[in-house]
This record gives structure tokens, C-alpha cells and sequence, in this order.
């Protein structure tokens, strides 16, 4: 591969390089003046955007306890092509969450306290130490696909053996902190819009993480298999229609699932009548029920729909902006009206945000054409026997016609 086909402009490569550049000067920014001068946040609203991120960012990477637990665990083994880009997608969203927390502390000198000092007794320790253990299991699960490539067999050997206790421990820690997430929100009831707050917050945030955490995996598979095939396909990087339909109907299962529990906390709370409010938070709780629940679960209803790659493609985008639109509301609508502030991120507090996202993109984007992430049930027996496999050419840059 030439540099001059890596350096070779074009519109994404230019609008990428903006923004990290951006993100990287308002990074310096918030280090050197502190967030009072970078951010919009205060005493009324100490939470803002980057919280909201966190929570979007671990919602979105559920696939990889799902996926893993399913084909290891259970031995459904048809899911296996799915595993590998799950736990990509799974790793590379939680170092997006780390880095987003180490920019929200007002020390972030001091990230290193809740590894000595301990408050059992606290929500926040939890997560911490959850988020710290799962990423440790990401890196032990991911860890074969490296080692296949520059041929280290030995390791491989003793993953496979310690394989079951890694994957049940990454179920084990996942399953605590996406839901203690919503734990957080429990000791705040009134504050919290009525319309998100419920003691039930913890089920709903763990039932929607596992839809919107399959939907990741059919949104960027469908990406992927465009980008590297050149087709409008999922056959050449082995995503069958089977496979990613399966995904869809326990997306489907997921959405119902969480519908259900929202029907019944509504009507066991008395909060119907909060739905015939006229203000901002009912019609973004509106939005982000007929985006991310109600259209979905039409669509995937019908089997030709869920049967079609672009139905299904467009399906999982419906589900991802649900979350998406469930995580900030809860973050940051449903806190407004009681804080009394009108909160809008700031000008740097956006450029970070967009700069992770891209460069996650372009890790994923990366990894994906250099290592073999997306393999299919044979390559993955053939790898579980030989402890190798074939490698890909590594490839920087790459242009399609």
C-alpha cells in the first residue's frame, strides 16, 4: 500500500481530520483551564453530555456479553461469525466510555482512587469496578484475534482453556453495571421526570442495552459487508441473511420485552395521565417511543421485512437512536425542568464527544480489514483447533469503485 493512497484526500478523510484536530485542541482546553471555562455544566446540572454518552456508549456495546454467552455458553454455535465483532465493538465502545470519564472528573488526576479507596456501599463503586473487570474480559476475549495474526500459538492454548470462566464473568459483570446505570438515577425521584423515573429504571436500561446492543452488530456488519465486498450483500465476509435475521427476532423479542414492562409500570404508577401533558419531555418521550419501540417492533413484525437486509439495516437504526434518545433524556431531559437551567453542551464538550466517536470509527474500521474479525463458523473451529488462522493483508487505506 503506497502513502499516497493512505494521504489521498477525500471528503470523510478531510471531515475526520477536522474533527479530531478540533477535539484534540478542545481537549488541551479543558485540561489546562478546567471545566468550568470548557463546559456548560454547574452545580445545578453536574451531568451533561458526556454522562449521557457513557450511558449510550455501554448500551451500545451489550452486544458483546449477548453474543458471546449465546454461542459459548448456550452452543448456538450459528451465532459464532457474530462473536468477534461483537466483542470489537464491545471494547472499543468502552474505551470511548473510559475516556469520556477520565475528561469528566474534575480530577482526573485522581482516577486512580476507587482501585484503593472503597465505599462498598456506593452505586458509583460499582460501576467503576465492573466497567474496570468487564474491559479486562474484552481484552482477554479479543486477544486470540491478535495473536492469530502475528502467529503467536502458545497463549491461544490457555485462552481456550480459562474461554468459559472469561465469558460467564463477563455476563456476570456486564449484566451489574448496565443496569446499575440505572441504578444511578433511582436515589434522584425528585428530580427525574416522571415520565423516565421508575423503580424498574435498572430492568429497562439492562432489556434495552441487549436490543440496541444486536442492532450495533446488524447496523455495522451491513457497513462493513458493503465496504469490503462492494456489494449490496452480507455473503463475502460470511454475515449470513440467517444469522442477522436471528439477531433481529431477539431484537424483537428485547423490544417487546421492554414495551411490556413500560405498559405495566405506567399503569402501576398512575403515570397515564402524565402522557396527555403538553410540554418538552413528553414529546421527546413520544420521540424516542415511536423511533426506538413502536416502529421497530412493526417492522420486524413481518417476516419478508425481517428477512430483508435493508429493512433489517433500517430497523437497527431505529433501535440505536432509541437508545440513544432513552439515554439522553433520562442524562439530561428529565433533569431539566427540576434544575431550573436550560443545559446545552458546550462548544468543546461537542467537539470531544465527536472525536472519540470518530476515532472509535476508525479503530473499528481498521481492525476490522487487518484482522480476522469477521470469519465464519469454519474458520472459527479451524482456529479453536489449530490455534492460528489465516491472516489478512494489512491494509491502511483502500479505495472503492
Amino acid at each position: 500500500m503506497k502513502i499516497n493512497d493512505i494521504l489521498k484526500p477525500t471528503f470523510w478523510k478531510v471531515v475526520s481530520v477536522i474533527i479530531v484536530t478540533m477535539g484534540l485542541f478542545s481537549t488541551y482546553y479543558r485540561f489546562s483551564r478546567g471545566l468550568g471555562l470548557t463546559t456548560n455544566l454547574h452545580d445545578s446540572v453536574p451531568w451533561g453530555l458526556w454522562i449521557g454518552f457513557d450511558f449510550i456508549g455501554v448500551g451500545l456495546a451489550a452486544a458483546g456479553f449477548t453474543i458471546a454467552a449465546t454461542v459459548h455458553i448456550f452452543h448456538i454455535h450459528k451465532y459464532e461469525p457474530l462473536v468477534r465483532p461483537a466483542i470489537l465493538t464491545a471494547f472499543l465502545g468502552y474505551l470511548v466510555v473510559v475516556c469520556l470519564l477520565v475528561v469528566d472528573l474534575g480530577r482526573p488526576e485522581n482516577f486512580w482512587h476507587p482501585l484503593v479507596m472503597w465505599n462498598i456501599h456506593s452505586v458509583m463503586f460499582e460501576i467503576t469496578w465492573c466497567l474496570i473487570c468487564y474491559t479486562t474480559v474484552l481484552i482477554l476475549e479479543f486477544a486470540p484475534v491478535v495473536l492469530e495474526k502475528f502467529k503467536i500459538k502458545a497463549p491461544i492454548k490457555y485462552l481456550k482453556i480459562i474461554s468459559i470462566p472469561v465469558v460467564i464473568a463477563g455476563v456476570i459483570f456486564s449484566t451489574l453495571h448496565q443496569s446499575s446505570f440505572g441504578s444511578l438515577y433511582l436515589i434522584v425521584p425528585g428530580k427525574l421526570h416522571p415520565l423516565w423515573y421508575s423503580s424498574l429504571l435498572p430492568v429497562h436500561f439492562y432489556i434495552s442495552c441487549i436490543a440496541a446492543g444486536l442492532s450495533m452488530i446488524i447496523f455495522e456488519s451491513f457497513l462493513i459487508a458493503r465496504a469490503f465486498t462492494k456489494e449490496d450483500g452480507f455473503h463475502h465476509t460470511e454475515l449470513k441473511m440467517d444469522i442477522l435475521s436471528g439477531a433481529s427476532f431477539a431484537v424483537l423479542i428485547a423490544l417487546i420485552a421492554g414495551f411490556l414492562l413500560k405498559i405495566y409500570d405506567f399503569i402501576g404508577n398512575g403515570k397515564l395521565p402524565l402522557l396527555t401533558v403538553p410540554s418538552t419531555e413528553t414529546y421527546f418521550f413520544y420521540l424516542e417511543i415511536l423511533i426506538g419501540t413502536l416502529v421497530p417492533i412493526f417492522l420486524l413484525s413481518y417476516k419478508k421485512l425481517i428477512e430483508d437486509k435493508k429493512w433489517i439495516y433500517l430497523t437497527s437504526i431505529c433501535v440505536i437512536s432509541g437508545l440513544i434518545l432513552n439515554r439522553l433524556n433520562v442524562s439530561i431531559t428529565g433533569l431539566a425542568s427540576s434544575s431550573g437551567v436550560n443545559y446545552f453542551p458546550s462548544f468543546d464538550e461537542i467537539n470531544i464527544t465527536m472525536m472519540l466517536v470518530v476515532l472509535a470509527i476508525f479503530a473499528f474500521r481498521l481492525i476490522a480489514k487487518n484482522f480476522d474479525v469477521f470469519v465464519s463458523n469454519e474458520s472459527e473451529h479451524s482456529v479453536n483447533e489449530n490455534g492460528t488462522a489465516k491472516s489478512k493483508q494489512i491494509i491502511l487505506s483502500e479505495r472503492y469503485e
